[in-house]
């Protein structure tokens, strides 16, 4: 089975197209001023000349803001947009008078940015996730309650074609009562390396890999299972990177080790990550090809997460962070079968241009569904999701995402994070004033 052949188009407008209506009107209406606060790789990317190559026609850049002022105007050189730049958010809000803010800052300011845009007048789109910690979390529940604005989180992985077949066949009752989960990630050592180099490797930015890359696989199960996560237990370390090295250097382009070490990252050989940072060093010490041995690196490159759900399905989770290939093998257990895969998204060997999903009934035969996954970004997912949020339409898979999706995923991995250095198991109603319900999204 092609994607073409169980994307579907119709459907009844659900809590995400209403919440993605609010974002955009319709095409009548004029085009909608947006800003960007967070002009790096992902911001100038994903959010900026994609969604210009893609919704001019809905929407228009009217300022952005970086800290760096070097790499806004960088920024904005890239996206080819004639609008003012800014180093000062409330500036900018002030000036321009955006109707959405987009905010790709790191992760642990984005409460600041997401606060100060609702205040100011603009409903949120904001990457994952949300925030990186459970007081920051509440602050951004409390603002958007106390201003009516919206945040719409991008959770692109909902909109990935072999992830919505899960879903769709999750929720057709494929293999009956879902009762249990194992879900194992895998990153390489290419992609799980850069987070050690970035600022990510230290957990006062990110949260710890638990929040900045599990929160996109806690979403995929809140979603999955529609259901919210109710306690929490986990383990972590860091046995591979950081202080687990004979050598270290500040970053690698000057190290004096690069011809013996592994993970020597020539970034030189990428013009686009040139331009946007090492011309822009300058202005303020940032070295995106920092070294992973660095010993002030304080996340975990290995981790087990126990779930319970609060319609009791339980869930086993691992993220490693140094493995050869890259993907993930995911097996629901039901009442009725087992549906497995096994996602290859980098490996040293050829692979098959599908995903390939396997229904098991119980007493019965094995059913196989091929998803094509030739589309560029994530599968195509992320397209899908800019679509969603600037020509939005129907919802039937119920992907866009709310706060409350933005929260529910991040305090699974706050409460992991909580949970190892505490060695106790961590209840998510503990956290802020969410409560877990059966029925995600239902209060």
């Amino acid at each position: 089975m092609l994607r073409r052949e169980f994307i579907q188009q119709t459907g009844t407008v659900a809590a995400g197209a209403l919440l993605s209506e609010t974002l955009l009107a319709s095409a009548a209406l004029p085009k909608k001023r947006v800003a960007m606060v967070g002009t790096g790789h992902r911001g100038t990317g994903m959010w900026g000349i994609e969604v210009l190559n893609e919704h001019a026609d809905r929407m228009e850049f009217v300022g952005l803001c970086d800290k760096n002022s070097g790499r806004v105007e960088t920024a904005k050189k890239m996206m080819k947009v004639s609008c003012p730049t800014y180093t000062d958010l409330d500036k900018m809000l002030k000036e321009v008078k955006p109707e959405i803010l987009i905010v790709t800052t790191m992760d642990s300011t984005h409460h600041e940015m997401i606060v100060k845009g609702m205040e100011a007048g603009c409903d949120i789109v904001t990457e994952k996730p949300m925030t990186t910690d459970e007081n920051k979390c509440q602050v951004i529940l409390d603002a958007e309650k106390r201003t009516g604005k919206k945040v719409f989180v991008t959770f692109n992985y909902r909109y990935s074609p072999h992830r919505q077949k899960i879903y769709e066949l999750l929720h057709s009752g494929a293999i009956g009562k879902v009762t249990s989960v194992d879900f194992h990630w895998y990153l390489d050592t290419s992609h799980g390396a850069d987070y050690f180099r970035r600022w990510h490797r230290k957990r006062e930015n990110s949260g710890s890999l638990l929040v900045h890359k599990s929160t996109h696989h806690f979403d995929l199960l809140n979603w999955w299972l529609n259901s919210d996560p109710e306690e929490v237990y986990a383990y972590g370390s860091l046995d591979f990177y950081g202080k687990n090295n004979p050598f270290r250097h500040t970053h690698c382009r000057p190290c004096p080790y690069k011809n013996k070490c592994q993970f020597y990252f020539d970034m030189t050989k990428d013009d686009r990550l040139m331009k946007l940072y090492a011309d822009n060093e300058k202005y303020d010490g940032y070295h995106r090809d920092g070294c992973v041995w660095k010993e002030d690196i304080d996340i975990f490159d290995k981790m087990a997460v126990q779930i319970k759900y609060a319609n009791k399905v339980q869930v086993s989770y691992s993220l490693t962070a140094y493995s050869p290939y890259e993907g993930y093998r995911i097996s629901f257990n039901g009442t009725k079968g087992k549906l497995d895969a096994w996602i290859h998204e980098k490996q040293p060997w050829e692979m098959q241009k599908y995903d390939e999903v396997q229904v098991t009934k119980n007493f019965g035969k094995t059913e196989y569904f091929k998803i094509d996954n030739t589309e560029a970004g994530h599968g195509g997912g992320d397209m899908r999701l800019r679509k969603q949020i600037f020509s939005p339409g129907a919802d039937p898979y119920k992907q866009g995402a709310g706060s409350r999706d933005g929260a529910m995923s991040i305090l699974v991995g706050i409460a992991a994070r909580n949970s190892i250095d505490s060695g106790k198991p961590v209840k998510i109603d503990s956290l802020t004033s969410l409560k877990p319900h059966p029925n995600r999204g239902e209060a």
